[in-house]
């Protein structure tokens, strides 16, 4: 059973920046791309960035130079680099891998963008 567990989120200002981390029990990270989700209040939830095996990266439009996710295969870890923050991008984010077998998902981390 993989286990997923999201850090680094917090209060910033607009325009301020988290780091998040998502570390996993297992190696898997080194085979399966890594997703970072998002879901705010009241809204459905939505990708924000993706990662492959490879390095390949890919964004959400409303993210696009300003998130930057990255991996660690080495310590299973992969993170989310949030730039030039907004209001709108307060929610719980969270990790996941898709496997051949099952969907894993961390418990999640608030970051909060308000003045």
């Amino acid at each position: 059973q993989v286990q997923l567990v999201e850090s680094g989120g917090g209060l910033v200002q607009p325009g301020g920046s988290l780091r998040l981390s998502c570390a996993a029990s297992e190696s898997i990270f080194s085979i399966y791309p890594i997703k970072w989700y998002r879901q705010a209040p009241g809204k459905q939830r939505e990708l924000v960035a993706r990662i492959t095996s490879g390095g390949r990266t890919n964004y959400a439009d409303s993210v696009k130079g300003r998130f930057t996710i990255s991996r660690d295969n080495a310590k299973n870890t992969v993170y989310l680099q949030m730039n030039s923050l907004k209001p709108e991008d307060t929610a719980v984010y969270y990790c996941n891998i898709l496997t051949n077998d099952s969907d894993y998902w961390g418990q999640g981390t608030q970051g909060t963008v308000s003045s």
